[in-house]
């Protein structure tokens, strides 16, 4: 049998290398059943471990102790004893907790936290590379994730599969039909990832993930010159991050009528795909509809896509080119469109990715800031104006992603480029307020626990890093460094939010993948929808409570399905931090 020590090993054997040293060497935690604390573990903290020279938080439930212990975990030994802090309540948990402070501590180890009344921690490590692990498998998950490839298990492991879903005949549904493409044609649109549990490709979801990695790759060139995830392609000379991201372009390209540059919305099955792997599938796939929201996303992505290529023209030439062409025409059939808001046709049922009533403001704005910045020229910008108030970045809302392109571009008018920076500096002083008021000491509040709360913690943090970026701030980094270990442990449900990672990481995903292929553990690195009260499948919850609405199984679409734009931010985040 596949069990979970099989899978640890494999993964230690074949899977990631960073530069010339092995990520292997780093025992992960998630998997050595030898090393996991009790599941119902009461100190809330980082599975994986710290950073020596990082902030080090664990949250304590309300005893009557005054004093925490770090303690060697193998031998039991007393190394640090600290006061713990004030009690402090958070409403959204419904708790009363306390923090176990443990920054000044820095030598490399493996550790608990122990507290009278309280018990033990899960063990963690502090070590350089602690985050290396999971920050090869949360890129590894869009490898897994592949279509129209077999997923072999010279790359795979315990995880190989027959190619699923080749993609070379869809068929134009009505809804999408044109002069040129008439209902029923048929196109090829191969490669991509699947979106999320379900097989399908989406372009506005794409598009925030596919700009996501883009901007990790751009942010931390040196950083992912050194990442070699063992695919197909990693004995080339470029970044295996990059390999990854073009797999998606590839395909994302061909969601373009080359006709009249409008692109389409979604590439689907008519409605969700049933029980079994996707090779076992065997439904029509067709191209639904174009929409200005798709066209938009199209249009920023391949745009910033251009920028970035621009530094492996040696290796991909021209590739830069087309994307701006791309871009420019997308931009154009947008211009012509502005209005043709995506309507989900009677007889599909796969995943919208549009709101009611939208304006598309922010589509507009992230793609003529990044029109801008690809091709410098102003005219993009007439009629564009600053949002009055962003929103943490999401597929339906972008305009924190035109922030970022303004911000730190130069070509930019002076007055957008010092607006987009004062407003992501606003929005990161908030997030640092938000931290200081949360018991658990992270920067979430009610209205953050929805659908995906995981990955608005990780857009938050991506927010705090990129305002650092432009202004440094000693608060940004701890706050988003809080967000992290919220995902890998401190939270109130007591979980690794991040499959195959932490002592009690989550084990039933909602991704059917991982629910069919006959191996016990899921396809490791996978970022899980988290916690939040809106119960939309109406499976049993163990609480009604924001940050403790949550059940690690497969029927909980709402709260433990995994996605590509919820993946995304982890690698960016997981990237910074380790930088």
């Amino acid at each position: 049998m596949i069990n979970a020590w099989n899978i640890a090993r494999w993964l230690r054997r074949t899977s990631f290398v960073l530069g010339v040293a092995a990520v292997y060497c780093l025992p992960l935690p998630a998997l050595a059943a030898s090393e996991s604390a009790p599941a119902a573990a009461k100190i809330h903290l980082n599975q994986l471990g710290f950073l020596p020279e990082s902030g080090k938080i664990a949250v304590v439930p309300n005893t009557p102790s005054g004093e925490f212990w770090l303690v060697d975990a193998k031998t039991g030994s007393e190394v640090l004893r600290g006061p713990l802090s004030q009690a402090q309540s958070w409403d959204v948990a419904g708790e009363t907790v306390k923090i176990a402070d443990f920054t000044a501590f820095n030598k490399p180890g493996h550790y608990r936290i122990r507290v009278a009344e309280a018990g033990e921690s899960p063990a963690f490590h502090i070590q350089e590379n602690v985050f290396d692990p999971v920050l090869a498998a949360a890129i590894k998950y869009f490898y897994f994730n592949r279509a129209s490839a077999p997923i072999d298990a010279d790359y795979a492991g315990p995880f190989a599969r027959p190619a699923g879903h080749p993609d070379t005949i869809v068929y134009i549904h009505p809804s999408a039909a044109s002069a040129a493409r008439p209902a029923g044609t048929i196109v090829s649109s191969p490669k991509g990832w699947y979106d999320a549990g379900d097989y399908n490709k989406y372009s506005v979801n794409s598009g925030i993930s596919t700009y996501t990695l883009l901007a990790a790759l751009a942010d931390f060139p040196r950083l992912f010159a050194d990442v070699r995830l063992k695919i197909p392609e990693s004995s080339d000379a470029v970044p295996d991050l990059l390999n990854e991201i073009l797999w998606n372009l590839d395909w994302y390209i061909t969601m373009q009528d080359p006709h009249d540059g409008g692109v389409y919305h979604k590439l689907t099955d008519l409605k969700f795909s049933g029980a079994g792997m996707p090779h076992e599938q065997n439904t029509k796939r067709y191209m639904v509809e174009k929409s200005t929201a798709a066209t938009l996303n199209f249009a920023a992505v391949f745009a910033y896509a251009s920028v970035v290529m621009r530094d492996y023209q040696k290796h991909f030439p021209g590739r830069a080119e087309q994307y701006l062409q791309a871009a420019e025409k997308a931009w154009a059939w947008a211009k012509k469109n502005p209005k043709a808001l995506y309507t989900q046709p009677a007889e599909v049922n796969t995943g919208a990715y549009a709101m009611l009533n939208e304006t598309l403001e922010d589509e507009w704005f992230w793609a003529a800031a990044e029109l801008l910045r690809a091709s410098d020229k102003k005219t993009y910008m007439t009629g564009i104006n600053l949002p009055a108030k962003p929103r943490v970045p999401e597929w339906s809302a972008v305009e924190s992603l035109g922030l970022y392109a303004l911000a730190r571009q130069n070509n930019a008018p002076a007055k957008m480029q010092q607006g987009a920076s004062e407003l992501l500096i606003e929005m990161a002083d908030r997030m640092v307020r938000e931290y200081w008021q949360s018991a658990y000491l992270v920067p979430l509040v009610e209205a953050d626990f929805r659908w995906g709360s995981n990955a608005v913690a990780m857009n938050k943090a991506m927010v705090l890093l990129a305002a650092e970026r432009l202004r440094p701030n000693k608060d940004y980094r701890p706050a988003a460094r809080a967000l992290l270990d919220y995902v890998l442990g401190r939270n109130p449900t007591g979980y690794s939010f991040v499959t195959g990672f932490g002592s009690k990481s989550a084990l039933y995903p909602h991704h059917r993948i991982s629910h069919y292929d006959g191996v016990a553990a899921p396809v490791p690195g996978m970022l899980v929808g988290g916690p939040q009260p809106g119960w939309q499948d109406k499976c049993s919850y163990p609480s009604r409570l924001p940050a403790k609405s949550y059940l690690d199984d497969w029927c909980s679409y709402s709260t433990n399905e995994v996605a590509i734009n919820w993946n995304a931010p982890l690698v960016y985040v997981l990237a910074a931090l380790r930088e």
